[in-house]
């Protein structure tokens, strides 16, 4: 069977993750290429190996460049508007890389790249949307307006992007400028991939950063918590892995055509010719839409996906329909309780409340589908989020049944026994269509299987019996299991299985005009 030979280690959450790749640049002899969204230097190191260096990210950079091995990093670049912070933490990045450059010794080989996505909201649109785009900058204005002075200079020192649309004064405070009608780059990249000597695969969802830290115990304050999966893996892939590195971006400006892939799943988009009435990129390349389209045609029994966001009515679509086809075929799909921003950030605007729209509206499509044959879940930690017992407030959406939420931002999806995505891509429109998105397609049963066991008994009690794995039980198991959860009380809960709160959706979204469902 194709890739039956193929070595692939499963790494869930951080804790795992960020070691093993520690060790890969470590052991590194000629080259690195990589790309992530956030490649932060100032991240803590976590293997035994690599604290015997240093502290730091920082310092394995210095030490890898030291040896002689060249690094060819590219570091995703945003919206200055729509995602200031984000501008802001990029520029400080690819600064960091260049201060490890400095401290090697000379003849460092360092390219690293702040890429932002070339694809552009057209000049109508942004006439339409004006006022939202302009709130943007004046919330922007505000924040740099409240630091001190020398705080105020460095960030504005990271942020070129969003400078161009501000007025600095004489006294170093800052005003937007109105004259000009702001550009809006909606498209960012947000692959997490790295190939090490072009032998050695590190991919999935999980960007390096101190935020994303967690390790499977899920012990540390609910806003800290993060589920992710990555995966290490040899074999033919790599080379596909390798060659999307190398020109991707060339692909998305044009200059080159998209490789054939047989292992590798992309989403690569590009700029429209003629961009006046469209808000977002011309899709080129959809192979992780298209392949959950493909294999849920194949499953039979059961669909079992971990994703952070479901937003994707196209996709609700097409499980529904095979839903209706297979009355044997069932659906376990696990969210996070609400999104990030919404749970940690108190985020209440358009986008924050689209985003809750679009996956109340997918998710009344699954149902409709598969009815009882579809369990949602969403996992929290076992205790209390009031350790008092007090009651907990309704609208923290932080907690869930009472208990702080397990972040869920893994991307996974796997089809009875036969085939598995593990990726970046989010089931929305935005993964799907515009980001720049890498994930790998598994289908040897080994792996297959290895995959589906570990990320399913992750959510379960470490005694927990094969009937909450079996295709034909596991649905029935889940749910008996997660409701038994909800009725008892948080710390006498038996694993971090909960129903979905469909409700807390429905009541918080709102779907605005104009905007496409691929802006969340």
């Amino acid at each position: 069977m194709p890739g039956a030979t193929r070595s692939v280690k499963i790494l869930l959450t951080a804790a795992e993750a960020y070691p093993a790749l520690e060790r890969a640049f470590l052991a590194a002899k000629t080259e690195i290429w990589a790309s992530f969204m956030i490649f932060d230097l100032s991240t803590r190191l976590r293997s035994d190996e690599g604290r015997a260096i240093g502290k730091t990210w920082f310092d394995l950079v210095v030490h890898t460049l030291n040896r002689g091995v060249a690094l060819h990093i590219s570091i995703s670049d945003v919206d200055p508007i729509a995602r200031a912070a984000m501008h802001r933490a990029a520029c400080r990045h690819q600064r960091m890389f260049f201060a490890a450059a400095g401290v090697a010794e000379p003849g460092a080989k360092l390219h690293v790249r702040r890429l932002r996505h070339s694809a552009e909201t057209g000049v109508l649109i942004r006439l339409l949307i004006w006022p939202y785009i302009m709130q943007k900058v004046f919330r922007t204005a505000r924040w740099l307006n409240r630091q001190t002075p020398a705080i105020r200079q460095a960030a504005l020192r990271d942020m070129e992007g969003a400078v161009r649309n501000l007025h600095v004064r004489k006294d170093g405070t800052v005003r937007p400028k109105f004259r000009a009608l702001p550009r809006l780059f909606p498209s960012l990249h947000h692959q997490k991939l790295a190939v090490i000597d072009r032998k050695l695969l590190y991919i999935g969802g999980l960007d390096l950063d101190e935020r994303r830290y967690d390790t499977p115990f899920h012990r540390r304050p609910g806003d800290e918590t993060w589920h992710d999966v990555q995966l290490m893996i040899e074999g033919a892939v790599v080379a596909e892995a390798q060659a999307h590195l190398e020109t991707f971006s060339d692909v998305i400006d044009g200059r080159i055509a998209p490789a054939r892939t047989r292992r590798l799943l992309r989403t690569l988009s590009r700029p429209r010719r003629h961009s006046l009435w469209h808000f977002g990129p011309e899709p080129l390349v959809t192979e992780f839409y298209s392949a959950h389209g493909v294999l849920a045609r194949r499953a039979k029994d059961l669909i079992y996906i971990e994703t952070q966001y479901f937003r994707d009515p196209s996709l609700a679509k097409v499980l529904a329909e095979q839903a209706r086809r297979k009355p044997s075929l069932k659906l376990i799909l696990i969210l996070p309780a609400a999104p990030d921003d919404v749970a940690f950030d108190g985020r209440r605007g358009l986008d924050a409340r689209f985003g809750e729209a679009m996956q109340a509206r997918a998710l009344r499509i699954l149902r409709g589908g598969f009815g009882a044959r579809l369990f949602v879940g969403s996992p929290a930690q076992p205790r209390p989020a009031l350790p008092d017992g007090r009651a907990d407030p309704a609208d923290r959406r932080d907690r869930h049944f009472g208990a702080p939420m397990v972040y869920v931002h893994a991307k996974v999806s796997v089809f009875d026994d036969f085939a598995a995505v593990v990726s970046s891509a989010n089931l929305n429109g935005r993964s799907l269509r515009w980001d720049t998105e890498a994930g790998v397609y598994l289908n040897a049963p080994n792996d297959v299987l290895e995959l589906r066991h570990r990320v399913m008994a992750h959510w379960l009690p470490p005694d927990t019996g094969p009937e909450a794995y079996d295709m034909q039980t596991a649905l029935a198991f889940w749910k008996t299991h997660a409701w038994r959860n909800a009725a008892r009380h948080p710390r006498d809960r038996q694993g971090y299985l909960l129903p979905h709160d469909f409700a807390a959706a429905e009541a918080f979204g709102r779907k605005p005009p104009i905007l496409p469902g691929e802006f969340v």
